[in-house]
């Protein structure tokens, strides 16, 4: 199934939202309670499935809405279509402050693999499944980077990110980087994650135990501010019981 094609802007700066147009009978997925808002035309519906596979039966898609449980996402996608006359605009936004990322899958060889909660809408056609670290072992342990998402088709996706997005592109040369800080990257990237090296920076070097590492040739998403890291810095510095509070600032 050939992906919708959709037009859409960025809005805003530190704090952005997408905003798709539709042509009539055009649709966009989303995942739930990620919309904004829609103009008068647009309905939605909730569904189990992305759409792609229009041949996929019901066990089909009870079977594609259960491994979705695995990444903590909804059993539901939701699906917004254009059903009346003109264009219409809806928006999508990130339950947390950051980034949209919209990258177009035909692009960079019709798919990418992004963090299990990064996905936030694509345009109908596009393949959402899951993906496993191949190292089962650093995977349990490693915490983010184990149950990945799999965004596969020919149009276009937006993911979300915390903070400031780098883009970077690898010939061939490897990256490391904290396991929270990875958005998505392209085909051609081999991605693992292993364990930091040497006692003292493992439990002193306050850069956790493990790393992400990606080789290869393709594109990587780089995000500044997990939103993993931002609740912890926010849960630190929360009120205790009783009334005091831990230190004002770091």
């Amino acid at each position: 199934m050939r992906c919708h094609e959709i037009d859409y802007k960025i809005i805003g700066e530190s704090m952005q939202m997408v905003e798709i147009e539709l042509d009539p009978s055009e649709t966009v997925i989303a995942e739930a309670g990620a919309m904004n808002y829609m103009e008068d035309g647009i309905n939605f519906e909730a569904k189990m499935g992305d759409g792609s596979d229009v041949n996929q039966g019901f066990m089909g898609k009870l079977f594609s809405a259960g491994k979705r449980m695995l990444t903590g996402e909804s059993l539901f996608m939701t699906h917004f279509t254009n059903e009346g006359l003109g264009k219409k605009h809806v928006a999508f936004a990130a339950p947390f402050p950051g980034s949209v990322v919209a990258i177009n899958l035909a692009e960079i060889g019709g798919e990418i693999t992004c963090q299990k909660d990064s996905f936030l809408c694509a345009a109908l056609g596009t393949k959402v499944d899951i993906a496993f670290n191949k190292r089962l072992g650093s995977g349990f342990f490693g915490g983010e980077g184990f149950i990945l998402q799999h965004l596969q088709g020919d149009g276009m996706a937006f993911v979300h990110a915390g903070g400031t997005v780098i883009e970077k592109e690898l010939k061939g040369e490897t990256l490391r980087l904290d396991t929270g800080c990875l958005v998505a990257f392209s085909s051609g990237i081999e991605y693992s994650i292993e364990m930091t090296k040497g006692l003292r920076s493992m439990f002193f070097g306050g850069e956790g135990l493990f790393l992400a590492t990606l080789s290869g040739h393709g594109k990587v998403w780089i995000q500044s501010l997990p939103f993993s890291r931002l609740a912890d810095r926010v849960i630190q510095h929360a009120p205790k019981l009783g009334g005091s509070y831990q230190g004002a600032v770091s």
